[in-house]
Formats: C-alpha cells, sequence, structure tokens
C-alpha cells in the first residue's frame, strides 16, 4: 500500500514539473516577463553598486523626461509607496546643517527603484537614502537655507524648496551664546551658556505662540552645542536676515567690584551713521530690556573688534543682559521668571525695530 503511495506521489510531481514546463513554453509572454525582471534585479544591483542617491535620481530623471511628461513646478517628485499616504510622510528641517530629512513610512531598500524619485537637482549638494523594515529615510543635503513647501497630489508628492524670504516678509535670527565646552562667564556653579540658552528657549516658546507666519525666526542653538562664531553669523547672513541678535551675560574680572551690574548692548561702530542699523537696534535693545526687568543702563557698547558684530551684513546687536559675577543679578538672573522677563523684553524689541522699517 505504502509502494503504491509513493509511486503515486512521484508521478503527481513528475506531471506538475512537466505542466509548468509546457506553461512557460506556451506562454512566451511569462518569459518575457521572467527575462524582463531578471534585467531589472542586474540594474539595481549595477546602481546600487555604481550609483549614488543623487545619480539614482538624476537617471531616472532624464528617462522620465524622454518617456513621459514630467512638467511640474516643484523641485521634486517623490512616489509613495503602496498603503502610504501624504501624510503619513515626516519632512524635518534641519537648517543649520541645510539638510532636509524625508521619513517615508513603507519605503523599504528598494524604494528608489520601485518608486523613481525625478526632480530638479540644482539645490542639491548630496542626496542619501537609508530603509529599515518599517520605512526609509531619505536624507537631502541643499547648498543654502530653505523652506520646504510639500504639495500632494494623485499618488505622488511634490516637494520645493524656497528660501526664506520667499516665505516670510521678514526673517530673524537670535543667537544663544556659548554653549557645549565654552561655559562663558560662570560663579557658583552658574554658567552663562545656561542662562543664555534658557532665555533663548523662552523666547522661542513666545515666537511660536505668535502665530506670526509673516515673520521668519532661526536660532544658531536650541541646546547645549556651541556652534562656531562663524557658523553663527554665517546663518544670519545665508537668511539674509533683517536683525541679527545674539544674547549673552556679562562679567568683571577676578580682583574687580562684583557690585558691577546692569544691562549692555553691542553694536557696530563702523555702521553709526545708518539711520536704521546697528547702533539703532542696540538702543531698541537696550531700553525694552531696561524697562521691563528694571535693570540699571550699562549702555551702548562699541563691538566692531567682535567677530560675529564685525561680520554680520545686517542691523546686529549683542545683549549683555546681567552680570554673572554680581551676587544678586546673578541670582535674578538663573530665575525662570526672570528669564521669562528677558525674553519678553528681546521679543518686543524685535516687534518695535520692525515697526520702526529694519
Amino acid at each position: 500500500m505504502e509502494e503504491k503511495i509513493r509511486k503515486l506521489t512521484a508521478m503527481v510531481m513528475s506531471v506538475s514539473a512537466a505542466l509548468v514546463l509546457l506553461l512557460l513554453f506556451s506562454l512566451p509572454g511569462l518569459e518575457t516577463r521572467a527575462e524582463a525582471y531578471r534585467i531589472r534585479q542586474q540594474e539595481r544591483q549595477m546602481m546600487a553598486e555604481e550609483m549614488s542617491a543623487l545619480e539614482i535620481m538624476q537617471y531616472y530623471t532624464a528617462n522620465a523626461e524622454k518617456e513621459e511628461d514630467v512638467d511640474f513646478p516643484q523641485q521634486l517628485r517623490l512616489s509613495l509607496p503602496e498603503h502610504t499616504q501624504a501624510s503619513d510622510i515626516i519632512i524635518e528641517n534641519d537648517y543649520r546643517n541645510q539638510m532636509i530629512s524625508v521619513t517615508i513610512p513603507g519605503a523599504d531598500a528598494n524604494y528608489l527603484y520601485d518608486y523613481p524619485m525625478v526632480g530638479k537637482s540644482s539645490h542639491i549638494d548630496n542626496l542619501t537614502y537609508e530603509a529599515d523594515q518599517k520605512e526609509g529615510v531619505l536624507t537631502i543635503t541643499l547648498d543654502h537655507v530653505y523652506e520646504v513647501e510639500q504639495m500632494a497630489e494623485s499618488d505622488y508628492l511634490y516637494l520645493d524648496f524656497l528660501t526664506p524670504h520667499q516665505v516670510y516678509d521678514k526673517v530673524v535670527v537670535i543667537d544663544a551664546g556659548h554653549g557645549g565646552r565654552d561655559p562663558g562667564a560662570n560663579r557658583q556653579g552658574i554658567y552663562e551658556k545656561d542662562i543664555d540658552l534658557a532665555i533663548v528657549c523662552s523666547l522661542k516658546e513666545l515666537m511660536d505662540a505668535s502665530g506670526d507666519t509673516k515673520l521668519g525666526v532661526y536660532y544658531t542653538r536650541t541646546d547645549d552645542t556651541n556652534p562656531s562664531l562663524e557658523s553663527r553669523v554665517g546663518l544670519a547672513n545665508e537668511v539674509e536676515a533683517d536683525l541679527f541678535i545674539s544674547v549673552h551675560n556679562n562679567s568683571v574680572r577676578p580682583g574687580q567690584s562684583t557690585k558691577t551690574n546692569g544691562t549692555a548692548v553691542l553694536y557696530d561702530e563702523e555702521k553709526a551713521d545708518e539711520e536704521l542699523g546697528s547702533m539703532r537696534l542696540a538702543q531698541i535693545c537696550l531700553d525694552r530690556l531696561t524697562e521691563q526687568l528694571d535693570s540699571s543702563s550699562k549702555g551702548l557698547v562699541k563691538g566692531n573688534d567682535i567677530y560675529i558684530i564685525q561680520n554680520a551684513q545686517m542691523p546686529v546687536a549683542l545683549v549683555e543682559v546681567g552680570f554673572i559675577t554680581n551676587p544678586t543679578e546673578r541670582a535674578l538672573l538663573d530665575d525662570p521668571e526672570y528669564q521669562k522677563k528677558a525674553a519678553q523684553a528681546i521679543y518686543d524689541a524685535i516687534y518695535q525695530a520692525l515697526e520702526e522699517g529694519f
């Protein structure tokens, strides 16, 4: 009985194999599709070994321009993977490093081949792609600071890269001084870098809550890092800011009187003759801070020897909110409520300056 079953099983398998072979030879379309699949796999392997993600995009763009109408005003067109909506895509703008990351749920290692991306690469310096089992991340390195504008249509997501002034009427850059391994002035375990950052973060909360869509605000740092002086002023120049404000706190040298206190603002004396320039911006900041904080005024201070002031291409003010070396003022500067008052003063100064025509 068992022998009969074995013979029957072998016969069924032989017949099945014959039918499969017959089917393959009798349906040339299947053979053609199999060959096309093999060629496509070889093409993918070659691209993966020899071409960057940017070159792959350029390759598919050139082919698409020959075979279909790809005339769209935006700079990039991304195809959405099956079962992925445009609303699922997460776009993050790291403007300090001029990088855009696009997280695409449902995209796998073959995304660039299965869903070719096409567009213009004139503003793109580099393009990389990484994927795991759940999503793919496209990282776009740009040649300038851009805002990302997106539009969804059918199975596509279109991305456009716009300069800040194409999006906003006015642009402001805020710099929190020091950071990272550079603590700035410090006494009794209180570091200037932390106070500078706390004031700027409070200012950012005010800016975010304002709902002002006509004002673009960029920050040189929002964490405990220490951007170079070149990158701080470089950001302001890159976005063609209308105003540049750097937040610091003051100190006296060891041996000098710790009674020294008050608020000072540094400006570019080389441009003092400009009606709406660095000196006027500094005066607005000084007035607002001393009024809001009820601090004594140490006046305007010439600051052209300071790198970021000397190299700023727009009106710049470096505010010294108070003296960390003064025990009374140090306690105030370390108080979150006082920090919020300083932030409010700078917020008011920015809007006053813009109202005056900066």
